[in-house]
């Protein structure tokens, strides 16, 4: 029997120096050390960092959702 299910949304930013791609991969990774069952995530906006007029990190916004855990009754 199929049952019904509730995911919650959290937003979280990822930074890496290199691109907007592994930002993005080292915001899931960090979250997955805490977070279980992580379904989907979206990349909401994407920005950088800017020092001396160089670019010196990229960040990526994310928004990850994961299934809330039903306890026994």
């Amino acid at each position: 029997m199929a049952t019904d299910s509730v995911y919650r949304i959290t937003e979280i930013v990822g930074t890496s120096k290199d691109s907007w791609e592994d930002a993005a991969k080292n915001a899931v990774k960090a979250a997955a050390k805490t977070l279980r069952d992580l379904r989907v995530a979206e990349i909401v906006k994407l920005d950088m960092v800017i020092e001396d007029g160089k670019v010196t990190a990229y960040r990526a916004r994310v928004n990850l959702s994961f299934k809330y855990e039903e306890k026994g009754m």
